[in-house]
Formats: C-alpha cells, structure tokens, sequence
C-alpha cells in the first residue's frame, strides 16, 4: 500500500471516530463469508458502520484523535474490524446474536469509556441509550400523577375519598 492510501486511511478513520461517540473494536476471523456478509447486513440495518482495518493504521489513527485511546493497542492483533455507531448498546446486542458463530469483542469505546475484553459484552449490552434513560425519568414523574388521578377517579372525586383511597394502599 503507497504512502498516500495509508494517510487518506488514516484520515478516514480520524473522520469516523469523530463523527460517531461510539465504536467496539471486533475479531471477524471465526466467521465464514455467508456469516460475515449476514452481519454486515444486519449491521446495516441497525445503523452501525461496519469497516475492516489494519492494525497500523488504526494505531495511527488513534494517535491523531483527541481521545486517549491507548487502552486499546494491546488489543490490536490479528483481524480487526471496528463497528462505529450512534447507540452504544446496539452492537453487544447484535454481537451477542452471533455469539455462536464467533465474532469476538476485543474492546469497546461507549459512552466515553473503553471496556476492554469479551467477558465486557453482557455489560456493553446492558448498557441503556439515551432514549432509554429518557423514557424512565418520564415514566418516573408520571407515575405520582397517575397515582392521584386514579384516586381521584376511583373515590367519586371528593377529598375525603382520595385520601381514603391513597391511604388503603400499599406503599
């Protein structure tokens, strides 16, 4: 590979890991074609970018980011294939699907953290989104409201049969 591929590589990689908060960094190498192409489609599918590179390169792509990735370097051996994405749990759970036929986690960058490891996928996948977390804070601050609402309609609408129905509950 010339000089000039391997630096627009290079900046290629740099544009990827600043576009995207999130990317896992997997071995593909137990997968046959048919099972790679399967995941790359389903990858797709679920808005990850799925991109084979070369260790060097991507060391030096890390360098030039303006993360601290060095974490990751002892886990760039062999094939590696980065999965970039906007949801960090989307590829565990995707990764996990395939556990049968062998991709494996070397390390992941999520929600500003790297975990490093495959035992780390259960957790990667444990992970909540942002539109996640979002929905149980509203179902939280609902849930108050919904209480007095439904004493209010359960009592006939007066102040003593509210009270007394808030009061028969269990806490």
């Amino acid at each position: 590979m010339r000089k000039e591929v391997k630096d627009t590589v290079i900046s290629e990689l740099g544009e990827l890991l600043k576009q995207y908060p999130h990317f896992y960094v997997v071995d593909i190498t137990g997968l046959n074609a048919e099972a790679t192409t399967n995941l790359r489609r389903k990858a797709f599918q679920n808005n990850i970018k799925t991109v084979v590179v070369k260790n060097k390169l991507l060391i030096k792509a890390f360098d030039a980011a303006e993360q601290d990735f060095s974490e990751l370097y002892g886990t760039l051996k062999g094939n590696t294939a980065l999965m970039f994405c906007e949801t960090a749990n989307v590829p565990a759970k995707l990764l996990k699907e395939y556990k049968d036929a062998n991709p494996t986690l070397k390390a992941a960058y999520a929600e500003e953290s790297i975990f490093v490891g495959a035992e780390r996928l259960a957790e990667l996948a444990a992970l909540k989104s942002k539109n996640e977390l979002i929905a149980e804070v509203v179902a939280l601050l609902q849930s108050p409201t919904k209480n007095v609402l439904s004493g209010l309609q359960s009592s006939a609408g007066t102040i003593h049969g509210l009270l007394k129905t808030l009061g028969e509950r269990p806490e």
